[in-house]
């Protein structure tokens, strides 16, 4: 039986089992989240956002900092690359 996580993860299985694989606390609640909203669909591939290979450095580093990346201004574009998809 899983964990009641509280209101803030509305479903508490995905949660425990994203944990469970590493997934940041972050993470796993986005995607929790997001599977339990029936208007989301996030195993689907969606987005129409370029690869990160094709974003600037400065973009990267733009983004990095929204998501409040720690060291993104000592990294190559490669480590902001794999920064951004480890969050």
């Amino acid at each position: 039986m899983a964990k009641n996580h509280g209101n803030q993860i509305k479903d508490d299985e995905t949660y425990e089992a994203l944990r469970d694989q590493g997934a940041s606390k972050e993470k796993a609640a986005r995607i929790a989240n997001a599977k339990a909203n029936p208007d989301q669909h996030p195993s689907k591939k969606g987005g129409k956002s370029p690869a990160y290979e094709d974003w600037s450095k400065d973009d990267l580093y733009g983004r990095a900092q929204e998501l409040e990346i720690e060291g993104r201004s000592e990294m190559t574009k490669d480590e902001l690359i794999d920064a951004l998809r480890n969050h």
